[in-house]
């Protein structure tokens, strides 16, 4: 699928407990691609400087590589990691306070999406490939519906074609 690799879609740093697939984050993308220039515009939308605003994945082991500043203090990716889980998929508590005061109205709604498809993706498949075709299914949603160009989480307008996509994804920020 362009845009992705398979081992992206494996890798299970990028699968954030959430449900915010770290592979559709901006910042991630600009990170894996060294595109500075998209760094530079993520780090003036999130208000942080260019150099710290890099990330290989939120589930990194510690210490992690490149760990951008919020995931570094979120409260689910701790919970989720002291519970020993990898995601709130597995939590019974799902959704809990944490989530329901997410700070960003389109994370809370693209979490509310993507856990429970998570969930039935690990019920028909087992938890690894179910967990990758969760991966999977939430980079297929991403992509230009006039042009076919793969997408961010949170793009307003594709880079390629200029389409604006806020509407047919997660609205605007």
């Amino acid at each position: 699928m362009e845009g992705w690799t398979e081992e992206e879609f494996k890798n299970k740093n990028l699968m954030a407990p959430c449900g915010l697939y770290c592979g559709l984050c901006g910042i991630y993308i600009a990170t894996r691609d060294k595109n500075e220039k998209f760094k530079t515009i993520m780090a003036n939308l999130y208000g942080t400087k260019p150099e710290l605003t890099e990330c290989c994945g939120c589930m990194q082991a510690d210490p992690p590589e490149k760990l951008y500043g919020y995931c570094k203090f979120c409260e689910i990716r701790t919970c989720v990691k002291s519970k020993g889980y990898y995601s709130c998929h597995q939590c019974q508590d799902w959704p809990c306070s944490k989530i329901e005061k997410f700070p960003l109205a389109t994370g809370l709604n693209v979490m509310k999406r993507t856990i429970p498809i998570w969930r039935s993706k690990v019920n028909e498949n087992g938890d690894e490939l179910g967990s990758v075709e969760w991966a999977k299914a939430e980079c297929e949603r991403y992509h230009c519906s006039g042009c076919g160009s793969p997408l961010f989480r949170g793009a307003q307008r594709c880079r390629t074609c200029k389409k604006v996509v806020a509407d047919e994804l997660d609205g605007s920020l």
